[in-house]
Protein backbone atom coordinates (compact mmCIF):
# COMPACT_ATOMS: atom_id res chain seq x y z
CA UNK A 1 0.00 0.00 0.00
CA UNK A 2 1.50 3.32 -0.79
CA UNK A 3 1.31 6.27 1.79
CA UNK A 4 0.02 9.53 0.96
CA UNK A 5 1.48 12.49 2.29
CA UNK A 6 -1.73 14.26 1.59
CA UNK A 7 0.23 17.48 3.25
CA UNK A 8 2.88 17.93 0.99
CA UNK A 9 0.25 17.28 -1.63
CA UNK A 10 -1.88 20.21 -0.62
CA UNK A 11 0.86 22.43 -0.40
CA UNK A 12 2.23 21.27 -3.68
CA UNK A 13 -1.35 22.06 -5.72
CA UNK A 14 -1.68 25.49 -4.00
CA UNK A 15 2.13 26.93 -4.90
CA UNK A 16 1.49 25.54 -8.27
CA UNK A 17 -1.37 27.81 -8.67
CA UNK A 18 0.41 30.26 -7.21
CA UNK A 19 -2.09 30.68 -3.97
CA UNK A 20 -0.76 31.81 -0.50
CA UNK A 21 -2.12 30.82 2.68
CA UNK A 22 -3.65 33.98 3.31
CA UNK A 23 -6.03 33.49 -0.22
CA UNK A 24 -6.35 30.02 0.65
CA UNK A 25 -7.43 30.95 4.41
CA UNK A 26 -10.13 33.27 3.13
CA UNK A 27 -11.42 30.53 0.66
CA UNK A 28 -11.57 28.23 2.91
CA UNK A 29 -12.35 29.19 6.53
CA UNK A 30 -8.99 27.49 7.77
CA UNK A 31 -6.64 30.18 9.52
CA UNK A 32 -3.15 30.05 8.24
CA UNK A 33 -1.97 28.47 11.24
CA UNK A 34 -3.87 25.91 10.67
CA UNK A 35 -3.43 25.35 6.69
CA UNK A 36 0.47 25.59 8.21
CA UNK A 37 0.55 22.67 9.91
CA UNK A 38 -1.41 20.98 7.90
CA UNK A 39 0.74 21.02 5.45
CA UNK A 40 3.72 20.16 7.64
CA UNK A 41 2.31 17.27 8.96
CA UNK A 42 1.57 18.43 12.24
CA UNK A 43 -1.95 18.02 12.13
CA UNK A 44 -3.79 15.74 9.51
CA UNK A 45 -6.72 16.65 7.91
CA UNK A 46 -10.22 14.61 8.18
CA UNK A 47 -12.20 14.13 5.07
CA UNK A 48 -14.52 16.90 6.06
CA UNK A 49 -11.30 19.65 5.86
CA UNK A 50 -10.12 17.73 2.69
CA UNK A 51 -13.43 18.58 1.25
CA UNK A 52 -13.55 22.10 2.28
CA UNK A 53 -10.01 22.10 1.00
CA UNK A 54 -10.81 21.04 -2.21
CA UNK A 55 -13.28 23.44 -2.64
CA UNK A 56 -11.56 26.36 -1.69
CA UNK A 57 -8.72 24.86 -4.32
CA UNK A 58 -11.41 24.05 -7.33
CA UNK A 59 -10.11 20.88 -7.52
CA UNK A 60 -11.31 17.50 -6.30
CA UNK A 61 -10.90 15.60 -3.04
CA UNK A 62 -8.63 13.24 -5.41
CA UNK A 63 -6.20 15.35 -6.16
CA UNK A 64 -4.29 15.30 -3.32
CA UNK A 65 -4.17 11.55 -2.91
CA UNK A 66 -1.12 12.21 -5.87
CA UNK A 67 -3.00 9.84 -8.23
CA UNK A 68 -3.58 11.78 -11.99
CA UNK A 69 -7.22 11.60 -13.00
CA UNK A 70 -7.24 11.41 -16.03
CA UNK A 71 -9.55 7.12 -16.79
CA UNK A 72 -12.68 7.28 -17.42
CA UNK A 73 -12.83 4.50 -15.12
CA UNK A 74 -10.66 3.30 -12.20
CA UNK A 75 -9.57 -0.23 -11.19
CA UNK A 76 -7.63 -0.89 -7.86
CA UNK A 77 -6.69 -3.97 -6.78
CA UNK A 78 -6.44 -5.37 -3.25
CA UNK A 79 -2.81 -3.84 -2.19
CA UNK A 80 -2.88 -0.66 -4.81
CA UNK A 81 -5.12 1.53 -2.63
CA UNK A 82 -4.38 4.66 -1.60
CA UNK A 83 -3.15 5.42 2.07
CA UNK A 84 -3.83 8.43 4.45
CA UNK A 85 -3.00 7.17 7.73
CA UNK A 86 -4.18 10.87 10.24
CA UNK A 87 -1.37 11.01 12.62
CA UNK A 88 0.86 13.75 13.32
CA UNK A 89 4.33 12.63 12.31
CA UNK A 90 6.05 14.78 14.11
CA UNK A 91 4.44 14.09 17.22
CA UNK A 92 3.27 10.63 16.76
CA UNK A 93 -0.32 11.32 17.72
CA UNK A 94 -2.89 8.81 16.31
CA UNK A 95 -6.12 10.57 16.00
CA UNK A 96 -8.42 7.21 14.91
CA UNK A 97 -7.86 6.63 11.27
CA UNK A 98 -6.79 5.99 8.20
CA UNK A 99 -8.75 6.18 4.92
CA UNK A 100 -7.29 4.40 1.69
CA UNK A 101 -8.89 6.17 -1.30
CA UNK A 102 -10.40 3.69 -4.13
CA UNK A 103 -11.67 6.47 -6.63
CA UNK A 104 -8.13 7.97 -7.49
CA UNK A 105 -7.56 8.24 -11.27
CA UNK A 106 -11.06 8.31 -12.11
CA UNK A 107 -11.57 11.44 -13.69
CA UNK A 108 -15.15 13.89 -13.09
CA UNK A 109 -15.56 11.86 -10.45
CA UNK A 110 -18.78 12.74 -8.64
CA UNK A 111 -18.59 10.65 -5.44
CA UNK A 112 -15.56 9.68 -3.36
CA UNK A 113 -15.21 6.38 -2.00
CA UNK A 114 -12.87 5.45 0.92
CA UNK A 115 -12.46 2.40 3.14
CA UNK A 116 -11.43 3.62 6.60
CA UNK A 117 -10.01 2.35 9.34
CA UNK A 118 -11.04 3.50 12.67
CA UNK A 119 -9.06 2.92 15.68
CA UNK A 120 -9.06 4.58 19.21
CA UNK A 121 -7.77 8.15 19.05
CA UNK A 122 -4.60 9.37 21.28
CA UNK A 123 -6.24 12.90 20.92
CA UNK A 124 -10.40 12.95 21.55
CA UNK A 125 -12.29 15.37 19.31
CA UNK A 126 -15.58 15.69 20.18
CA UNK A 127 -16.43 18.21 17.80
CA UNK A 128 -18.48 17.70 15.02
CA UNK A 129 -18.06 19.17 11.44
CA UNK A 130 -20.56 19.65 8.47
CA UNK A 131 -19.57 20.40 5.16
CA UNK A 132 -21.91 20.46 1.81
CA UNK A 133 -22.62 16.93 -0.07
CA UNK A 134 -23.75 13.86 1.36
CA UNK A 135 -22.02 10.98 2.84
CA UNK A 136 -22.99 7.05 3.19
CA UNK A 137 -21.18 4.80 5.43
CA UNK A 138 -21.10 0.75 5.76
CA UNK A 139 -19.80 -0.82 8.55
CA UNK A 140 -17.37 -3.86 7.59
CA UNK A 141 -16.01 -4.74 10.78
CA UNK A 142 -16.47 -4.20 14.25
CA UNK A 143 -18.73 -1.08 15.90
CA UNK A 144 -18.91 2.34 15.22
CA UNK A 145 -20.27 5.41 17.35
CA UNK A 146 -22.32 8.06 14.70
CA UNK A 147 -23.34 11.37 15.60
CA UNK A 148 -25.11 13.38 13.76
CA UNK A 149 -26.32 16.90 15.24
CA UNK A 150 -27.79 15.58 18.52
CA UNK A 151 -28.45 11.98 17.14
CA UNK A 152 -25.57 9.54 18.76
CA UNK A 153 -26.13 5.94 17.34
CA UNK A 154 -24.32 2.45 17.43
CA UNK A 155 -23.74 1.06 14.46
CA UNK A 156 -22.52 -2.81 14.20
CA UNK A 157 -21.10 -4.57 11.43
CA UNK A 158 -23.85 -4.98 8.00
CA UNK A 159 -25.29 -1.65 9.37
CA UNK A 160 -25.51 1.58 6.97
CA UNK A 161 -26.45 5.03 7.15
CA UNK A 162 -26.89 7.79 5.02
CA UNK A 163 -26.81 11.31 5.35
CA UNK A 164 -26.65 15.15 4.05
CA UNK A 165 -23.05 16.25 5.46
CA UNK A 166 -24.28 19.77 6.12
CA UNK A 167 -25.53 18.13 9.75
CA UNK A 168 -22.69 18.60 12.10
CA UNK A 169 -21.39 14.84 12.42
CA UNK A 170 -18.61 12.96 13.93
CA UNK A 171 -18.21 9.35 13.49
CA UNK A 172 -15.77 7.36 15.70
CA UNK A 173 -15.17 3.60 16.88
CA UNK A 174 -17.12 2.03 19.43
CA UNK A 175 -15.85 0.81 22.80
CA UNK A 176 -12.20 1.40 22.28
CA UNK A 177 -11.96 -1.78 19.64
CA UNK A 178 -11.04 -0.96 15.98
CA UNK A 179 -13.86 -0.88 13.03
CA UNK A 180 -13.50 -1.16 9.15
CA UNK A 181 -15.91 1.20 6.93
CA UNK A 182 -17.05 1.51 3.58
CA UNK A 183 -17.52 5.82 2.92
CA UNK A 184 -18.44 7.43 0.12
CA UNK A 185 -18.67 11.31 0.09
CA UNK A 186 -21.03 13.15 -2.27
CA UNK A 187 -18.69 16.79 -1.98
Amino acid sequence: MEAVKVGEKIKDLRQKDNISLQELSAKSGYSTAVLSQIENHLVSPSLGVLVHLAKAMDVSIGAFFGREETEPFTLIRKGEEHTVSRFASKEGVRYGYTYESLGAGKKNRRMEPFVITLEPATIKNDKCYGHEGEEFIYVLEGSIDVTLGEHTDILQEGDCIYYDSVIPHKVQSHGGGTAKILAVVHP
